[in-house]
């Protein structure tokens, strides 16, 4: 994601300040997370409004939103399509620009017209291995 003024919104220093914080974010954050950042910026910015506002990117289609974590809301600045890892441990999400041949029988197709495809892997990280083999140790 580029930081563009064409954004069709009214660009506040608090929408700024958001975006600015999604720019190059490779760390998928949450609402939650943007707000501790620009915090010490805007301390008197609401949380509402991070969340409203990654709201509005994402009717814009400048952030998708995430469902991979089951504990919270993820946003990806990178709208080119991809698929994600999640570590179930530390909640860290790497991306995968791999595309995936998935080819479903008639029957699975319900008659849709396929034009893509999300998968999403789990799966323990090397960090948090490293953790639990120095547990057995």
């Amino acid at each position: 994601m580029k930081l563009d003024r064409r954004i069709d919104i009214k660009l506040t220093p608090q929408r700024l300040a958001i975006l600015e914080c999604l720019v190059g974010n490779t760390s998928h954050p949450s609402a939650s997370d943007i707000y501790k950042s620009v915090f010490e910026k805007f301390p008197t910015m609401s949380f509402a409004t991070v969340y409203n506002t990654l709201e509005t990117l994402k009717e814009k289609g400048v952030v998708v939103e995430l469902s991979i974590d089951p504990d919270k809301k993820r946003f990806d600045p990178n709208t080119i399509p991809h698929h994600h890892l999640l570590c179930l441990r530390c909640k860290i999400i790497k991306d995968i620009f791999e595309k995936f041949s998935l080819v479903l029988s008639e029957s699975e197709e319900y008659n849709f017209d396929i034009i893509g495809n999300h998968v999403d892997f789990y799966g323990i990280c090397p960090q948090c291995k490293g953790v639990e083999s120095n547990k057995h140790k």
